[in-house]
Protein backbone atom coordinates (compact mmCIF):
# COMPACT_ATOMS: atom_id res chain seq x y z
CA UNK A 1 0.00 0.00 0.00
CA UNK A 2 1.41 3.43 -1.06
CA UNK A 3 1.51 6.18 1.94
CA UNK A 4 -0.12 8.67 2.23
CA UNK A 5 2.27 11.76 1.41
CA UNK A 6 0.19 14.31 1.65
CA UNK A 7 1.15 17.78 3.57
CA UNK A 8 -0.51 17.89 6.87
CA UNK A 9 -3.52 20.67 6.49
CA UNK A 10 -4.98 22.44 9.47
CA UNK A 11 -7.96 20.43 10.32
CA UNK A 12 -5.38 18.16 10.74
CA UNK A 13 -3.63 19.32 12.78
CA UNK A 14 -7.17 20.47 14.89
CA UNK A 15 -7.94 16.85 14.64
CA UNK A 16 -4.90 15.92 17.05
CA UNK A 17 -4.73 18.68 19.28
CA UNK A 18 -8.86 18.37 19.82
CA UNK A 19 -9.32 21.67 19.40
CA UNK A 20 -11.52 23.17 17.06
CA UNK A 21 -10.16 24.44 13.64
CA UNK A 22 -10.67 28.24 14.17
CA UNK A 23 -9.10 27.34 17.42
CA UNK A 24 -5.85 25.85 15.47
CA UNK A 25 -5.76 28.82 13.33
CA UNK A 26 -6.06 31.57 16.06
CA UNK A 27 -2.84 29.50 17.52
CA UNK A 28 -0.86 29.64 14.50
CA UNK A 29 -1.67 33.26 13.93
CA UNK A 30 0.88 35.59 15.76
CA UNK A 31 -1.65 38.44 15.54
CA UNK A 32 -4.38 35.83 17.71
CA UNK A 33 -2.37 33.55 19.79
CA UNK A 34 -2.97 36.08 22.65
CA UNK A 35 -6.52 35.40 22.24
CA UNK A 36 -5.74 31.70 23.48
CA UNK A 37 -4.92 30.16 27.18
CA UNK A 38 -1.64 28.89 26.97
CA UNK A 39 -2.06 25.27 27.52
CA UNK A 40 -4.34 25.08 24.51
CA UNK A 41 -1.81 27.32 22.61
CA UNK A 42 1.29 25.05 23.24
CA UNK A 43 -0.35 21.99 22.56
CA UNK A 44 -1.80 22.81 19.34
CA UNK A 45 2.10 24.58 18.07
CA UNK A 46 3.58 21.17 19.84
CA UNK A 47 0.87 18.91 17.42
CA UNK A 48 1.76 21.49 14.31
CA UNK A 49 5.41 20.87 14.94
CA UNK A 50 4.79 17.14 15.11
CA UNK A 51 2.89 16.94 12.42
CA UNK A 52 4.94 18.67 10.33
CA UNK A 53 2.63 21.34 8.99
CA UNK A 54 3.19 24.66 8.08
CA UNK A 55 1.47 27.84 7.71
CA UNK A 56 0.50 28.67 3.65
CA UNK A 57 1.45 32.12 3.85
CA UNK A 58 -0.17 32.35 0.12
CA UNK A 59 -3.38 31.67 1.47
CA UNK A 60 -2.97 33.51 4.48
CA UNK A 61 -2.27 36.34 2.27
CA UNK A 62 -5.40 35.86 -0.05
CA UNK A 63 -7.46 35.86 3.23
CA UNK A 64 -5.92 38.92 5.15
CA UNK A 65 -5.33 40.90 1.78
CA UNK A 66 -1.37 41.57 3.66
CA UNK A 67 1.72 39.68 2.59
CA UNK A 68 3.38 38.77 5.38
CA UNK A 69 6.47 40.87 4.33
CA UNK A 70 8.10 43.85 5.34
CA UNK A 71 10.32 46.30 3.06
CA UNK A 72 13.68 47.47 4.25
CA UNK A 73 16.33 50.06 2.38
CA UNK A 74 19.33 51.49 3.78
CA UNK A 75 22.00 53.14 2.71
CA UNK A 76 25.41 50.68 2.53
CA UNK A 77 25.06 47.30 4.29
CA UNK A 78 28.76 47.73 4.45
CA UNK A 79 28.30 50.15 7.40
CA UNK A 80 28.80 48.31 10.69
CA UNK A 81 25.85 50.42 12.04
CA UNK A 82 22.90 48.19 10.01
CA UNK A 83 23.64 44.87 10.79
CA UNK A 84 22.25 45.14 14.75
CA UNK A 85 19.86 47.12 13.05
CA UNK A 86 18.90 44.59 10.44
CA UNK A 87 18.83 42.09 13.21
CA UNK A 88 16.51 43.82 15.37
CA UNK A 89 13.95 44.47 13.19
CA UNK A 90 14.16 41.18 12.03
CA UNK A 91 13.70 39.70 15.21
CA UNK A 92 10.31 41.41 15.57
CA UNK A 93 9.28 40.73 12.44
CA UNK A 94 9.83 37.30 13.06
CA UNK A 95 7.92 36.54 15.99
CA UNK A 96 4.71 38.55 14.48
CA UNK A 97 5.15 36.28 11.76
CA UNK A 98 6.85 38.31 8.86
CA UNK A 99 9.53 37.91 6.78
CA UNK A 100 11.75 40.86 6.17
CA UNK A 101 13.08 41.66 2.74
CA UNK A 102 16.44 43.96 2.48
CA UNK A 103 17.87 45.99 -0.35
CA UNK A 104 21.01 48.60 0.05
CA UNK A 105 20.47 51.69 -1.71
CA UNK A 106 24.10 52.64 -2.19
CA UNK A 107 22.78 56.10 -1.35
CA UNK A 108 21.10 56.77 -4.42
CA UNK A 109 17.84 57.89 -4.58
CA UNK A 110 16.74 55.79 -8.40
CA UNK A 111 18.24 52.76 -6.58
CA UNK A 112 16.20 53.48 -3.57
CA UNK A 113 12.94 54.26 -5.71
CA UNK A 114 13.60 51.16 -7.75
CA UNK A 115 13.66 49.03 -4.50
CA UNK A 116 10.51 49.97 -2.88
CA UNK A 117 8.43 49.56 -6.18
CA UNK A 118 9.67 46.47 -6.10
CA UNK A 119 8.76 45.53 -2.36
CA UNK A 120 5.58 47.50 -2.86
CA UNK A 121 4.77 45.09 -6.38
CA UNK A 122 5.18 42.73 -4.50
CA UNK A 123 2.32 43.62 -1.37
CA UNK A 124 4.71 44.33 1.42
CA UNK A 125 2.84 45.40 3.82
CA UNK A 126 4.88 48.14 4.78
CA UNK A 127 8.14 49.88 4.58
CA UNK A 128 11.38 50.40 6.72
CA UNK A 129 13.84 53.47 5.19
CA UNK A 130 16.87 54.14 6.64
CA UNK A 131 18.25 55.98 3.59
CA UNK A 132 16.28 59.21 3.88
CA UNK A 133 17.18 62.79 3.51
CA UNK A 134 16.08 65.45 5.23
CA UNK A 135 14.32 66.56 1.92
CA UNK A 136 13.56 63.27 0.28
CA UNK A 137 10.94 63.26 -2.72
CA UNK A 138 10.57 59.34 -1.72
CA UNK A 139 9.51 59.54 1.47
CA UNK A 140 7.09 62.24 0.64
CA UNK A 141 5.70 60.06 -2.45
CA UNK A 142 5.29 56.62 -0.24
CA UNK A 143 3.30 58.98 2.28
CA UNK A 144 0.88 60.42 -0.13
CA UNK A 145 0.53 56.64 -1.18
CA UNK A 146 -0.71 55.67 2.30
CA UNK A 147 1.91 53.08 2.68
CA UNK A 148 2.93 52.09 6.34
CA UNK A 149 5.99 53.73 7.32
CA UNK A 150 9.03 54.21 9.32
CA UNK A 151 12.29 55.98 9.12
CA UNK A 152 15.22 54.43 10.85
CA UNK A 153 18.14 56.25 12.14
CA UNK A 154 17.33 59.75 9.50
CA UNK A 155 14.28 61.63 9.77
CA UNK A 156 12.87 64.39 7.29
CA UNK A 157 12.48 68.32 8.18
CA UNK A 158 8.93 68.54 7.17
CA UNK A 159 7.88 65.64 9.65
CA UNK A 160 5.19 63.88 9.76
CA UNK A 161 6.75 60.26 9.18
CA UNK A 162 6.96 57.99 11.79
CA UNK A 163 11.23 57.49 12.73
CA UNK A 164 13.04 56.03 15.04
CA UNK A 165 16.29 58.20 15.41
CA UNK A 166 19.00 58.43 18.01
CA UNK A 167 19.72 61.95 19.88
CA UNK A 168 22.28 63.20 18.00
CA UNK A 169 22.12 66.50 19.09
CA UNK A 170 22.79 65.27 23.06
CA UNK A 171 25.83 63.12 21.71
CA UNK A 172 27.75 64.86 19.65
CA UNK A 173 27.54 67.48 23.09
CA UNK A 174 28.95 65.02 25.33
CA UNK A 175 31.80 64.42 22.59
CA UNK A 176 32.46 67.67 22.48
CA UNK A 177 32.63 68.51 26.46
CA UNK A 178 34.93 65.18 26.76
CA UNK A 179 37.67 66.49 24.47
CA UNK A 180 37.09 70.05 26.35
CA UNK A 181 37.15 68.04 29.88
CA UNK A 182 40.07 66.66 28.67
CA UNK A 183 41.79 69.96 27.98
CA UNK A 184 41.67 70.81 24.50
CA UNK A 185 40.82 73.78 23.04
CA UNK A 186 41.39 73.68 19.50
CA UNK A 187 38.49 71.11 17.82
CA UNK A 188 37.22 70.11 14.70
CA UNK A 189 34.17 68.27 13.73
CA UNK A 190 35.01 66.37 10.22
CA UNK A 191 30.70 65.36 9.71
CA UNK A 192 28.75 63.40 7.62
CA UNK A 193 26.26 64.88 4.52
CA UNK A 194 24.36 68.43 5.63
CA UNK A 195 21.56 66.59 3.33
CA UNK A 196 21.10 64.17 6.20
CA UNK A 197 18.99 65.04 9.62
CA UNK A 198 21.87 62.89 11.80
CA UNK A 199 24.83 64.81 9.47
CA UNK A 200 22.92 68.28 10.14
CA UNK A 201 22.12 67.83 13.69
CA UNK A 202 25.31 66.56 14.79
CA UNK A 203 26.77 69.76 13.61
CA UNK A 204 24.76 72.14 15.04
CA UNK A 205 25.68 70.37 18.08
CA UNK A 206 28.95 70.80 17.44
CA UNK A 207 28.72 74.46 16.57
CA UNK A 208 26.64 75.46 19.36
CA UNK A 209 28.56 73.99 22.02
CA UNK A 210 31.90 75.05 20.84
CA UNK A 211 30.21 78.47 21.00
CA UNK A 212 28.83 77.99 24.56
CA UNK A 213 32.38 76.90 25.67
CA UNK A 214 34.28 79.84 23.69
CA UNK A 215 36.72 77.79 22.39
CA UNK A 216 39.23 80.16 20.64
CA UNK A 217 40.25 78.00 17.63
CA UNK A 218 37.17 75.69 15.67
CA UNK A 219 36.84 74.12 12.32
CA UNK A 220 33.79 72.05 10.55
CA UNK A 221 33.94 70.34 7.57
CA UNK A 222 31.54 68.07 5.83
CA UNK A 223 32.38 64.83 4.44
CA UNK A 224 30.61 63.59 1.58
CA UNK A 225 29.48 60.18 2.66
CA UNK A 226 29.63 58.42 6.09
CA UNK A 227 32.76 56.02 5.23
CA UNK A 228 36.15 56.09 5.79
CA UNK A 229 37.54 57.46 2.65
CA UNK A 230 35.59 60.24 2.97
CA UNK A 231 36.63 61.00 6.19
CA UNK A 232 40.21 60.54 5.42
CA UNK A 233 39.85 62.83 2.32
CA UNK A 234 37.72 65.58 4.50
CA UNK A 235 40.71 64.73 7.11
CA UNK A 236 43.40 65.54 4.82
CA UNK A 237 41.95 69.15 3.92
CA UNK A 238 41.22 69.76 8.15
CA UNK A 239 44.61 68.80 8.60
CA UNK A 240 45.90 71.40 5.97
CA UNK A 241 44.17 73.91 6.77
CA UNK A 242 43.97 74.20 10.90
CA UNK A 243 47.49 71.98 11.32
CA UNK A 244 47.28 73.42 15.03
CA UNK A 245 43.37 71.16 16.14
CA UNK A 246 44.23 68.77 18.34
CA UNK A 247 40.52 67.45 18.95
CA UNK A 248 38.18 66.15 16.64
CA UNK A 249 34.89 64.99 16.49
CA UNK A 250 33.91 62.62 13.94
CA UNK A 251 30.20 62.04 11.91
CA UNK A 252 30.13 58.71 12.74
CA UNK A 253 32.88 55.45 13.55
CA UNK A 254 34.34 54.95 9.68
CA UNK A 255 34.75 58.66 9.31
CA UNK A 256 36.91 58.21 12.24
CA UNK A 257 39.17 55.61 11.07
CA UNK A 258 39.78 57.80 8.57
CA UNK A 259 40.59 60.66 10.45
CA UNK A 260 43.27 58.66 12.72
CA UNK A 261 44.83 56.94 9.19
CA UNK A 262 45.41 60.87 7.49
CA UNK A 263 46.86 62.00 10.71
CA UNK A 264 49.32 58.96 11.30
CA UNK A 265 50.25 59.72 7.29
CA UNK A 266 50.88 63.07 8.49
CA UNK A 267 52.79 62.22 11.37
CA UNK A 268 50.35 62.79 14.19
CA UNK A 269 49.84 60.32 16.60
CA UNK A 270 46.27 59.71 17.81
CA UNK A 271 45.98 59.88 20.74
CA UNK A 272 49.33 61.47 21.41
CA UNK A 273 48.95 64.14 19.24
CA UNK A 274 45.43 64.16 18.39
CA UNK A 275 42.44 63.12 19.50
CA UNK A 276 39.06 61.53 18.00
CA UNK A 277 36.11 60.59 19.36
CA UNK A 278 33.40 58.33 17.31
CA UNK A 279 29.65 58.38 16.79
CA UNK A 280 28.08 55.05 17.12
CA UNK A 281 30.07 52.10 18.71
CA UNK A 282 30.33 49.98 15.80
CA UNK A 283 31.24 46.43 16.01
CA UNK A 284 35.06 45.96 16.84
CA UNK A 285 35.21 49.95 17.75
CA UNK A 286 36.85 48.82 21.24
CA UNK A 287 39.75 46.55 18.82
CA UNK A 288 40.66 49.35 16.82
CA UNK A 289 44.15 50.78 17.38
CA UNK A 290 44.02 52.83 19.04
CA UNK A 291 40.51 51.73 20.66
CA UNK A 292 37.97 54.23 19.91
CA UNK A 293 36.38 56.55 21.84
CA UNK A 294 32.73 56.97 20.56
CA UNK A 295 28.96 57.75 21.50
CA UNK A 296 27.61 54.14 22.10
CA UNK A 297 24.17 53.98 20.18
CA UNK A 298 22.33 50.72 20.93
CA UNK A 299 21.90 49.53 17.12
CA UNK A 300 19.77 46.38 17.75
CA UNK A 301 17.23 48.71 19.85
CA UNK A 302 17.04 50.74 17.20
CA UNK A 303 15.88 48.06 14.90
CA UNK A 304 13.35 46.72 17.39
CA UNK A 305 12.05 49.96 17.84
CA UNK A 306 11.19 50.65 14.45
CA UNK A 307 10.05 47.06 13.24
CA UNK A 308 7.47 47.62 16.66
CA UNK A 309 6.55 50.99 15.64
CA UNK A 310 5.83 49.63 12.01
CA UNK A 311 3.52 47.09 12.98
CA UNK A 312 1.73 49.46 14.55
CA UNK A 313 1.43 51.79 12.24
CA UNK A 314 0.06 48.41 10.05
CA UNK A 315 -2.05 47.38 12.06
CA UNK A 316 -3.67 50.76 12.69
CA UNK A 317 -2.70 52.85 9.78
CA UNK A 318 -4.28 56.05 10.91
CA UNK A 319 -1.75 55.97 13.65
CA UNK A 320 -0.21 59.73 14.68
CA UNK A 321 3.28 60.14 13.63
CA UNK A 322 5.92 59.05 16.43
CA UNK A 323 9.55 60.09 16.64
CA UNK A 324 11.16 57.78 18.91
CA UNK A 325 14.73 59.37 20.14
CA UNK A 326 17.26 56.61 21.30
CA UNK A 327 19.64 57.65 23.76
CA UNK A 328 23.34 57.08 23.63
CA UNK A 329 26.39 56.97 25.81
CA UNK A 330 29.58 58.09 25.65
CA UNK A 331 32.51 54.99 25.56
CA UNK A 332 35.71 56.38 26.92
CA UNK A 333 38.75 54.25 25.48
CA UNK A 334 42.17 55.27 23.84
CA UNK A 335 41.75 57.27 20.96
CA UNK A 336 41.00 60.31 23.38
CA UNK A 337 43.95 61.71 25.89
CA UNK A 338 44.88 65.41 27.04
CA UNK A 339 46.06 67.81 24.57
CA UNK A 340 50.18 67.72 23.65
CA UNK A 341 51.74 69.19 26.57
CA UNK A 342 53.11 72.15 24.62
CA UNK A 343 49.07 73.11 23.31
Amino acid sequence: MTPDRRSPRLKDVAEAAGVHISTASRALNERTAALLNPATLERVRETADGLGYRVNGMARALKTRRSMSIGMVVPDITNPFFPPVVRGAEDVLDRAGYSLLLSSSDNDLGRARRQTAAMLEGQADGLLLAMARRDDPLVAELRAGGTPLVLVNRTIDRGGVSAVIPDDFHGALEAVEHLYALGHRRLAFVGGPLSTSNGARRRASFDETVQRLGLPEVAALEAVAFDEQAGYAAAQTLLAEHPRITGVVAGNDLIAVGIIVAAAERGRNCPRDISVVGFNDMLLAGRLQPPLTTIRIPQYDVGTRAAELLMALVADPARSPETVLISGELVVRGSTAPPPASD
